[in-house]
């Protein structure tokens, strides 16, 4: 499977672009995981969108990076996979993808993320470790996370 990736501030997202990225999100984090919360957040318009799509064009993957705000790291967050794409290492691929962009655009891939519960071990393979206890956010379990300098990157071959 060959994914195109690409990195869009909001202003440079096509309308389809927008609309596939919300569509997905809904689609998984609302419908699939049956957890009814406000999607559109507000945070996007500042974010940067790390979008892999397959060879029809359709988005198979997708994160965003959230800016630091003062003495905080930028944050990783709305990972996620379209269901037809899971199981073929793809989430490696995009979190090796993001952390690129974020020694690209800052410097450092320092970061922080609020993982669901169960993919705590995905995350801590690319150098993020926990940070306090689980807790339930919009009714599931989270973590938090931070990846410090220096952890470990490139695990795209992993499945």
């Amino acid at each position: 499977m060959s994914i195109h990736w690409k990195v869009r501030s909001f202003s440079e997202l096509s309308t389809s672009e927008l609309h596939d990225i919300l569509r997905l999100r809904v689609d998984v984090f609302v419908v699939e995981q049956q957890c009814p919360y406000a999607e559109v957040d507000g945070q996007d318009p500042t974010a940067l969108h790390v979008i892999g799509t397959d060879e029809r064009g359709a988005i198979g993957a997708y994160g965003r990076i959230l800016p630091a705000l003062p003495g905080e790291l930028p944050h990783i967050g709305r990972i996620v996979i379209h269901p037809d794409h899971r199981g073929k290492g793809l989430a490696h691929q995009l979190m090796d993808r993001m952390l690129a962009e974020l020694r690209s655009r800052y410097g450092s891939d320092r970061s922080m993320l609020a993982a669901q519960a169960h993919l705590e071990g995905l995350y801590a393979s690319h150098g993020y470790h926990r940070i306090g206890d689980i807790y339930v956010w919009d009714g599931i379990p989270h973590v938090d996370m931070e990846r410090l300098a220096g952890g470990r990157t490139q695990v795209s071959g992993a499945t």
